[in-house]
C-alpha cells in the first residue's frame, strides 16, 4: 500500500487495494457535478426543449451549467483506464483479464435494463439510450483482449484515435440501415427510430471513447511514480494539453465540428471558444476536459482534508451512486410534477421527455438547490456502501456494483 494513497474500491476486481488519493478524490467530484446536468436534464424548465449550449437561446448561467458537466464523462472514462491499469499490474493473467470481460458485459447489462429503467420508468422502453455505463462497459470488454499489451502500446492507440477519429466525419456510407447502425455503435452519435413504438439513441459511440480509456490505461504507470514527480509530470501534461487545445482552437480548423465566432459580447465569444463537441467526444473536447482532469489529477494527489475525504466516499463506488442518483433525481420529478398540479393523465409519452408534460419544470436557481439535496442525501448511503463492500469480499456480487 503506497503511504500517499488510500483505501478504495478497485472497479475492476472489486476488492479494498492501496489506492492513489487523487483517483478517487477526482472521481467523486466529477459524480457530484453529474448529478448536476441530470437534475438540469430532467427538472429545469427548458430542458425539454432547448439546448442550454446553444448561443443563440442560451443565457451564461445556463450554458455553464451544463458545459461544466462536460468534465464528467471523459475524466470518468479516463480513471476507469487507469483504475485497470492498476487493478492488473500485480496479475495480468487470463483470470483477472476474464473478470474484466465479465465486469464489462455485467456494465452493459446494467445499461440496457436498471440504468434506462431509472430514465423512463416504464416497461417495456419506448427509446434505449446507450450512453456512459455501455461506453465503459465496451472498453472494458476490449480492453480485457488487449490488456496483454504494453500500456505504452495501448496509450499510443488511444492517442491515435483521439487524434484521428475527428476524421471519421468526412466518410460517406452508403444507405444500408444496418451499416448504418453497427457505425453508430462503433464511430458516430445517432439516433434510430427503429419502429413507431421504440427508438435507440446512441449517445456514446464505442470507439471514440474507447481512445479516452486507452489514454488513462497508458498513463497508468505513471500513478506508480513518487509523489512528486508523479504531480510534476500531471502538470505538465495537464497543462500541455490545454495549450494545444487553445491553439488548436483558435486555428478553428481540425479538431472540432464546430468551429468558434466572434460574438456580440465578450463573454459570449469565450463561450463559443469553449463550447466543443461531445456527441461524439471531439479532439479538441478531449483536449480540454482532460487537460482540466489532469490538472484536477496532479492538485489533489496526496492531499486529505474534509473536502477530500467526502468525495472519497463517492469516488470508491461509483457504480452504486450513480444507479441510485438516478432513480433519486427521477422520483424527485415526479414528486415535482404531483406538486404542479399534474397526474398521471398528463404525462408526456415522447421518448427522451422523461415523462415531462409541457409546461412543468423549475428555474435554474431551483436545480442547483435539488442537486444540492440529491448529493448530500447520497452521501451517508455511499458511505455505507462503500464500508460494506469493503467488510464482504468474500460476497462475490459486490464486485460488480
Amino acid at each position: 500500500m503506497q503511504t500517499d494513497g488510500s483505501l478504495s474500491v478497485s472497479p475492476v476486481t472489486g476488492s479494498t487495494t492501496g489506492r492513489i488519493t487523487s483517483i478517487d478524490v477526482v472521481r467523486g467530484l466529477v459524480m457530484v457535478i453529474m448529478a448536476l446536468d441530470h437534475v438540469r436534464d430532467l427538472l429545469h424548465v427548458t430542458a425539454t426543449d432547448q439546448d442550454p449550449t446553444n448561443l443563440a437561446t442560451t443565457t451564461a448561467p445556463l450554458f455553464l451549467t451544463r458545459w461544466i458537466t462536460h468534465l464528467c464523462a471523459p475524466t470518468f472514462v479516463f480513471l476507469s483506464g487507469t483504475s485497470a491499469y492498476l487493478s492488473l499490474r500485480k496479475r495480468n493473467d487470463g483470470v483477472a483479464r476474464q473478470f474484466l470481460l465479465k465486469r464489462g458485459l455485467v456494465l452493459i447489462l446494467f445499461e440496457l435494463t436498471i440504468v434506462n429503467f431509472a430514465f423512463w420508468f416504464e416497461i417495456p422502453f419506448r427509446a434505449l439510450l446507450l450512453q456512459v455505463i455501455y461506453a465503459i462497459g465496451a472498453g472494458f470488454v476490449i480492453l480485457s483482449v488487449l490488456a496483454r499489451f504494453p500500456a505504452r502500446t495501448l496509450g499510443i492507440v488511444g492517442l491515435v484515435i483521439l487524434f484521428g477519429h475527428n476524421l471519421l466525419a468526412l466518410v460517406t456510407l452508403p444507405p444500408n440501415p444496418t451499416l448504418g447502425f453497427v457505425w453508430a455503435l462503433l464511430f458516430q452519435t445517432n439516433f434510430f427510430q427503429l419502429s413507431p413504438d421504440f427508438a435507440v439513441l446512441v449517445g456514446y459511440p464505442v470507439v471514440p471513447w474507447l481512445g479516452i480509456m486507452l489514454v488513462g490505461f497508458g498513463l497508468g504507470p505513471l500513478f506508480e511514480k513518487p509523489l512528486h514527480e508523479r504531480k510534476r509530470q500531471l502538470t505538465r501534461l495537464g497543462l500541455g494539453a490545454l495549450l494545444l487545445f487553445v491553439g488548436l482552437r483558435f486555428l478553428n480548423g481540425y479538431g472540432d465540428g464546430a468551429p468558434w465566432s466572434v460574438q456580440a459580447t465578450p463573454m459570449f465569444t469565450v463561450l463559443s471558444f469553449i463550447n466543443v463537441s461531445k456527441y461524439p467526444p471531439s479532439l479538441l473536447y478531449s483536449l480540454l476536459m482532460l487537460g482540466i482532469a489532469l490538472l484536477l489529477l496532479a492538485w489533489s494527489d496526496g492531499v486529505s482534508n474534509t473536502m477530500s475525504r467526502v468525495l472519497t466516499v463517492y469516488g470508491a463506488v461509483p457504480m452504486f451512486y450513480y444507479i441510485l442518483h438516478w432513480y433519486m433525481v427521477h422520483l424527485i420529478l415526479l414528486g415535482l410534477l404531483v406538486l404542479q398540479g399534474f397526474s398521471l393523465a398528463n404525462l408526456n409519452p415522447a421518448p427522451f421527455s422523461f415523462g415531462r408534460p409541457k409546461g412543468s419544470g423549475v428555474e435554474l436557481s431551483w436545480v442547483y438547490l435539488v442537486w444540492a439535496g440529491v448529493v448530500i442525501g447520497l452521501y451517508p448511503l455511499c458511505r455505507w456502501y462503500g464500508r460494506y463492500k469493503a467488510a464482504h469480499p468474500e460476497k462475490g456480487w459486490l464486485r460488480y456494483v
